[in-house]
């Protein structure tokens, strides 16, 4: 199959792209730097310059493929991520590139348009297991995702197969927000805030781009992709500081009452379950867990 790749550069890209050109697909990818086409040729992959935002070029670039994989975003930095207008561009492409990604693949009569979301954008629903049928409830800053999500759905009402992935929170060695997090235990400090008992659901980044893989075999609707077990912020926290041979954080992480909006979205207790998408595509995550994922990386990469 040959398939267009936006965002190839970035975390999951980067891991996604030699996995399809190792499944024997053709992959064009996106790049807006040499440095960057460079890294995407020794991935086996054919790079392409492209200004998203501008409707022509998509147009151009999307021509003569079958499929559309749409990872591009532009997550502010963990120190910048309260800041409205830290996410602008982030919105922006979640509305805009992904229309112009669906109405180009739509003429160039591509059959696959798979789109990146969240699951963060679901309710706070405590102890119990989010899936895919649970309404949406998304703060502020998590509209856009809903907006990109429904261009996936226009996909596949205009006769093709949308995909959706609400992926979990990433780790990867190489992410700004995992080496935050690194930071955060390192000085005692909670890495993910909220109430001891929240659940969190993440998931590695390798596991991620296995199941962009995954998502070309999909049937048409939305995925949760995450950890097999989501933990607790209190089993992240123990589990982060043993793993960095660290003690654990000094407080719990909890932010005050009364917050509105963006912040108390980090409050939410989010259980989200990845058993659909299992059983559609035979996809698994190689870490069942956050603590297991986050010993593999570090001993890959710190010989521990």
């Amino acid at each position: 199959m040959r398939i267009l790749v936006t965002g190839a550069t970035g975390v999951i890209g980067r891991r996604a792209v030699p996995l399809l050109t190792a499944a024997g697909h053709t992959v064009t990818g996106v790049a807006r730097s040499e440095r960057k086409a460079a890294l995407l040729r020794e991935m086996g992959a054919d790079p392409i310059e492209v200004d998203l935002f501008d409707p022509a070029e998509v147009r151009t670039a999307v021509a003569g493929h079958e499929a559309v994989v749409n990872l591009a975003t532009k997550i502010p930095s963990p120190y910048r991520a309260a800041r409205r207008s830290a996410w602008s561009e982030t919105e922006r492409i979640r509305r805009e590139v992904s229309r112009h990604l669906v109405d180009a693949a739509l003429e160039a009569g591509a059959g696959r348009f798979v789109q990146e979301s969240i699951a963060f954008i679901y309710p706070d629903r405590g102890h119990a297991w989010i899936g895919e049928d649970v309404p949406l409830d998304p703060p502020p800053l998590g509209r856009a995702n809903e907006a990109a999500e429904a261009q996936a759905r226009r996909f596949t009402e205009d006769g093709g197969t949308g995909v959706v992935l609400r992926f979990g929170q990433f780790y990867a060695w190489d992410s700004t927000h995992t080496r935050y997090m690194r930071r955060m235990a390192r000085l005692r400090l909670p890495a993910l805030p909220g109430p001891r008992f929240a659940y969190a659901s993440s998931i590695a980044a390798d596991d991620a781009a296995a199941a962009v893989v995954a998502a070309l075999d999909a049937p048409a609707g939305t995925w949760n992709v995450t950890d097999d077990r989501p933990l607790t912020r209190g089993e992240f926290h123990r589990a982060l500081a043993e793993t960095l041979g660290v003690r654990p954080p000094l407080t719990t992480g909890s932010l005050p009452l009364g917050l509105s909006g963006n912040l108390r979205f980090y409050l939410r207790s989010q259980r989200v379950s990845n058993r659909r998408f299992k059983q559609a595509t035979g996809w698994s995550p190689r870490h069942p867990d956050a603590a297991a994922g986050w010993r593999a990386m570090v001993a890959d990469h710190e010989g521990g």
